[in-house]
C-alpha cells in the first residue's frame, strides 16, 4: 500500500493561523504553543452549520463517514475562474456507485501563496453539485479553499448548500495531489472534533491499494 499525504502543514503566515509561544523548556521544563485556528484553515471539512443547511455540526459526524473510496478526478492545466463540469468527469459518470467520493486535481495547491489560490480558484458548478447530489457521492474533495467562488457569496453559498444538504462532506485546502497514480483510492478525512463546529481543520491522508 502507498500513503499519501494530502493535508497542508499549518505555519505562521498561514490564513486564519497563528502561533503563539505559551511555555518553554528554560523558564518551565516544556515547549509549548498557543494554537489560533480558524475553522476554515489550510485543510479543512465543512459541517451543515457552516451555510445553516441544518443544526448539524462537526463534531456530529460519525467516524466511519471519515472513510471513503474516491475516484480521481484529474484537471490538471484548468484556468483560473473555469467551471468544474459533469463533462469534466469523463468516464467517472458512468462507473460511479452510490456513496462514492470525488477528488479534484487542479494542482491549485501550489498557488497557496497567491492571490489567485482564493480569487481566482475553479469553482464546481451548480450543475455539477446537482449531479453530485442526486447520485448520492460521499464526499467531494478540492485543493482550492472553496469548492465555489468566495468572491460571489450567493453562489458560494447555493454550492454548499446543495452539497451539505444532499450529505456531502465536502474537504478543501487539500494538497500533494500530483503523488497519486491510481484512479481510484481510499480517502481518510479526520477533522479536530469541535463541539457545535461550523467546520475544523482535518488531517487528510489518501490510501492506494
Amino acid at each position: 500500500m502507498k500513503y499519501i499525504d494530502v493535508t497542508l502543514t499549518y505555519k505562521p503566515g498561514m490564513r486564519g493561523v497563528e502561533f503563539e509561544p505559551a511555555k518553554n523548556i528554560k523558564e518551565d521544563g516544556w515547549n509549548a504553543t498557543t494554537l489560533h485556528l480558524y475553522s476554515h484553515a489550510g485543510t479543512h471539512m465543512d459541517a451543515p452549520t457552516h451555510f445553516e443547511v441544518n443544526n448539524g455540526s462537526v463534531d456530529q459526524y460519525p467516524v466511519d463517514r471519515f472513510f471513503n473510496t474516491c475516484h480521481l478526478i484529474d484537471l490538471i492545466g484548468i484556468q483560473p475562474n473555469t467551471e468544474i463540469r459533469i463533462e469534466d468527469l469523463r468516464n467517472v459518470k458512468q462507473i460511479l456507485k452510490k456513496g462514492e467520493g470525488l477528488i479534484f486535481r487542479t494542482g491549485w495547491s501550489k498557488f497557496q501563496n497567491n492571490l489567485i489560490y482564493r480569487d481566482g480558484l475553479p469553482p464546481i458548478s451548480k450543475k455539477l453539485a446537482l449531479w453530485c447530489a442526486e447520485k448520492g457521492v460521499s464526499v467531494v474533495g478540492v485543493e482550492p479553499p472553496s469548492v465555489a467562488d468566495v468572491n460571489n457569496l450567493p453562489l458560494l453559498t447555493e454550492i454548499h448548500t446543495i452539497l451539505l444538504k444532499a450529505d456531502i462532506l465536502i474537504v478543501e485546502g487539500l494538497t500533494n495531489l500530483e503523488q497519486i497514480s491510481k484512479p481510484k483510492v481510499k480517502l481518510i478525512a479526520l477533522p479536530l472534533k469541535v463541539e457545535g463546529g461550523d467546520g475544523a481543520p482535518c488531517r487528510v491522508i489518501v490510501i492506494e491499494d
